[in-house]
């Protein structure tokens, strides 16, 4: 069994909800979320964020608007709709039992 591909998975499975609570406080464009995962050792590559984002956005969680940049092109800043805040707070539930329920099961 290859260790790094179960690591990668796990990732995975918990992208969105990191995503969701990275935007949750401040839009942010696409770059930010990237660069805040990073630093978080999420290992994300652009080629994953940006599917994601599109399928946040058409699934009514996540708005986005234009907005010019003093350094370069103009950005696309994502923002949390009313129902992304609502199904956040549910992740949040639901990541708070989960990560319980997993702290009983590895101690």
């Amino acid at each position: 069994m290859n260790i790094e591909n179960t690591k990668a998975q796990m990732r995975k499975g918990v992208l969105e909800y990191c995503i969701l609570s990275i935007i949750e406080n401040e839009d942010k464009y696409a770059s930010e979320i990237l660069e805040t995962l990073k630093d978080a050792k999420m290992l994300v590559v652009e080629g994953t964020i940006y599917p994601l984002l599109t399928r946040l956005k058409n699934a009514g969680l996540l708005s986005y608007r234009w907005e010019e940049s003093t350094s370069g092109p103009p950005r696309k800043y994502y923002t949390l709709t009313e129902n992304g805040k609502l199904f956040l707070k549910e992740l949040n539930t639901t990541w708070d039992e989960l990560r319980n329920a997993v702290n009983l099961v590895t101690k």
